[in-house]
């Protein structure tokens, strides 16, 4: 009975809530019903079912569009919010802003930190091992037990792989190509 009714009262619903939400008063309602039914309850008739399983869905409706409507403002608060991830298929994503940094500095930061994506190619896998560890925050001894590797090697693979990354963001600053010549000059 809960499979033959479910895609006709969703769809009957369907403009006082969303979709993911009327299947969720859905099966609130038939998990009622069967609960109902194991502590011994019974039904008169399959009409009986069909009845009782309408009632407690319109009721799950109901309570969902109050908690919605203020009744509950947690509820209201999330049914508002808007994702941050940008999955969510009816709103675009938030991209939010760091309103510590000013704009200018914070062009310069992400153009950084891309150029140490794109230079960090040119290290070593271990040394890129040692920083992604560092970056990640992962304690000293816990990446050396993990790798099996010594404490000496930790801090120099790190030291040099700070030293190189340094060295190769200095390069690539030289490596600016000049801009195109004024039309007054020869």
């Amino acid at each position: 009975m809960a499979r033959a009714r479910r895609e006709l009262l969703l769809r009957v619903h369907r403009r006082e809530l969303r979709r993911e939400d009327l299947e969720d008063c859905y099966s609130q309602a038939v998990l009622e019903l069967l609960a109902h039914a194991r502590r011994g309850g019974s039904f008169a008739s399959r009409l009986h079912i069909a009845n009782s399983l309408e009632q407690r869905f319109v009721s799950r409706v109901r309570d969902r569009r109050r908690a919605l409507g203020g009744r509950s403002p947690m509820q209201a608060m999330l049914e508002g919010a808007l994702a941050l991830d940008g999955h969510d298929d009816v709103r675009p994503g938030v991209e939010v802003a760091d309103v510590r940094v000013e704009l200018e500095q914070l062009v310069i930061l992400r153009d950084e930190l891309l150029r140490v994506v794109a230079l960090a190619a040119q290290l070593t896998e271990d040394q890129r091992l040692v920083l992604a560890g560092q970056i990640g925050q992962i304690e000293r001894g816990d990446f050396c037990r993990h790798f099996r590797w010594s404490g000496e090697k930790y801090r120099k693979v790190a030291q040099r792989a700070r030293a190189r990354l340094r060295a190769l963001m200095a390069n690539e600053d030289v490596l600016v190509p000049p801009g195109p010549a004024l039309s007054e000059q020869r």
